[in-house]
């Protein structure tokens, strides 16, 4: 027993540095949890964001939710405001750059990008939390204009301008053919529209049975859109571009 003691302390750190390492540890774990609160308090205000919509969720529950003081939170984010814009970047708009290299560098044909599309923001947007922002926006932009404009900034006119790249890329390249471009835009977003809403308000109302399967839903809606944009031989020749009054 002596010698197993004996070799424990000879092998043992010497006490002031384990008092060291002691502190080095808990300064690292506040560094490491300084770090960590700005994710930390956007995962919390998506959550309640998207449980209880803008209006009822209030600043101090958010602070709560993410184990900090509501002052924590002001730290970071001096209003609900900031914070909600945060959540938004953070989730949707701060991903249009990843979005867009990824499909100016697609390689296939215009139909495999639409479809390559649809099923990349579903598996990125539509089926994570982030979703239920969308339906935030359709039930509060008319109580808050300033959300409702930011919002329009932020992912609505980006994700239009990426659509209709998308749409010119196949009209430039002799497969698509598009009598209206600032109207055919909204036949790939509405269709996402629609899924976002089945997912948290409308799917509520809708039998148990109901059948909707996200991933049967969008590629049958992209079979549709393409099949109603190729250009075909026996179709009228139509122009393309927008219609201006």
């Amino acid at each position: 027993m002596t010698s197993t003691f004996t070799k424990l302390i000879r092998g043992s750190t010497p006490p002031a540095e384990r008092h060291g390492t002691a502190q080095h540890d808990a300064t690292g774990k506040r560094e490491r949890r300084k770090e960590a609160r700005p994710g930390e308090l956007l995962e919390a205000a998506l959550d309640l964001f998207v449980e209880k919509g803008f209006a009822a969720t209030r600043a101090e529950e958010v602070a709560a939710r993410a184990g900090v003081s509501k002052g924590t939170l002001f730290l970071y984010f001096p209003s609900k405001e900031e914070l909600f814009k945060a959540v938004v970047r953070e989730n949707i708009s701060g991903r249009f750059r990843e979005w867009n290299d990824e499909f100016k560098s697609f390689e296939g044909s215009t139909a495999d990008l639409v479809r390559f599309c649809m099923k990349t923001w579903w598996d990125r947007v539509g089926a994570t939390r982030a979703s239920g922002i969308t339906k935030l926006i359709i039930s509060e932009a008319r109580n808050f204009p300033d959300i409702a404009a930011f919002y329009h900034d932020e992912v609505i006119k980006p994700g239009n301008d990426l659509m209709r790249r998308i749409l010119q890329r196949g009209v430039d390249r002799g497969e698509f053919q598009v009598a209206d471009m600032d109207y055919a835009i909204f036949g790939l977003t509405a269709p996402m529209v629609f899924l976002i809403m089945m997912k948290h308000s409308l799917g509520a109302c809708a039998p148990k049975d109901f059948p909707l399967d996200p991933e049967r839903y969008i590629a049958s809606q992209a079979d549709l859109l393409i099949n109603g944009l190729l250009v075909r031989a026996d179709a009228p020749k139509k122009p393309t571009g927008s219609r201006k009054s």
